[in-house]
């Protein structure tokens, strides 16, 4: 990645929000994750809108693809109207005769008006009116849409400090393997004088061990760590190449994170040099931090 270019990779914790009157409905939708191996996502919406749960559910799969997440969703009334009300016109007959054959049995002044008939129960209808189930749900789907992009933000900017402490420690690990490749043809060097020096006194003792003499020329070529510090530089490339690609990269991180450690853990076990063995454990513990790093990476 060039220098100053915004880092690519997400992480996985964030918190979104957004707000709009749509159609009328205001709409609130909150997002908030957290670390999870793979994408758990949990939806609390009114009940009366559980209908659009499966339209959420696929808009998040779509856009995010590890954490466990949470979307709040809240949905006021309508502004144009969530109901219908309707004069029961039976129920209202019937209390209206009623009412005048009150009158008339008894001889009462006829003071029978709007207000008194909408007092008795059931004289009105009220319904819920009948809804285009698929346009709620994209009206909800398009305020999920601005939480997602707020959501996403903040996940940027922590994907940002990610990839300046990954990549700093990559770069530590870089000078620690330099160290190592420097150290190396000395260790190499110093073994073989001991080797010879071995090999001249053994030569001079009549009781000649050839598996002895084998043992320690195989073990010449074991301390050399040349192929295993290539490997590193590889993988070291490797990460920077994958923190460089747009799209969730944390599990691909995961697995190579495994081979730096392999490499790392095989030089310590070739080197019996105690300043190499210095850099080895500085070199696992920077893997160990980026290791912790990466489990936060999308």
């Amino acid at each position: 990645m060039e220098q100053g270019e915004p880092a690519l990779v997400k992480s996985m914790t964030g918190y979104g929000r957004g707000e709009a009157v749509v159609h009328g409905r205001s709409i609130t939708v909150e997002l908030r994750s957290v670390n999870n191996r793979y994408l758990d996502c949990t939806i609390k919406l009114p009940r009366i809108y559980v209908f659009a749960e499966d339209a959420i559910k696929s808009k998040v799969q779509a856009h995010i693809s590890r954490g466990k997440v949470d979307v709040f969703v809240t949905i006021g009334p309508s502004e144009n109207g969530d109901v219908s009300i309707s004069v029961n016109k039976p129920v209202a007959d019937g209390y209206y005769a009623a009412l005048c054959a009150l009158r008339d049995s008894y001889g009462l002044k006829d003071d029978i008006s709007v207000s008194l008939l909408s007092r008795f129960q059931d004289v009105f209808l009220v319904e819920k009116t009948q809804e285009d189930l698929e346009a709620v749900s994209a009206d909800i789907c398009s305020v999920l849409e601005l939480a997602l992009q707020d959501f996403d933000a903040m996940r940027a900017r922590e994907g940002e400090k990610l990839f300046q402490d990954v990549t700093g420690r990559a770069r530590t690990i870089e000078a620690l393997t330099t160290r190592v490749e420097e150290r190396a043809p000395g260790i190499v060097a110093d073994y073989r004088a001991r080797l010879s020096a071995k090999m001249a006194e053994v030569l001079q003792n009549t009781q000649l061990d050839e598996s002895r003499i084998l043992t320690e020329a195989v073990y010449a070529d074991k301390v050399a760590v040349d192929e295993e510090t290539v490997r590193l530089r590889s993988h070291l490339s490797q990460l920077d190449h994958m923190l460089a690609q747009e799209g969730p990269v944390g599990r691909k991180l995961d697995f190579l994170i495994q081979e730096f450690n392999r490499e790392a853990n095989t030089i310590g076990s070739k080197c019996n040099d105690i300043e190499t063995a210095g850099y080895v454990v500085d070199i696992k513990a920077e893997i160990e931090k980026i290791r912790e790093q990466i489990q936060n990476i999308e």
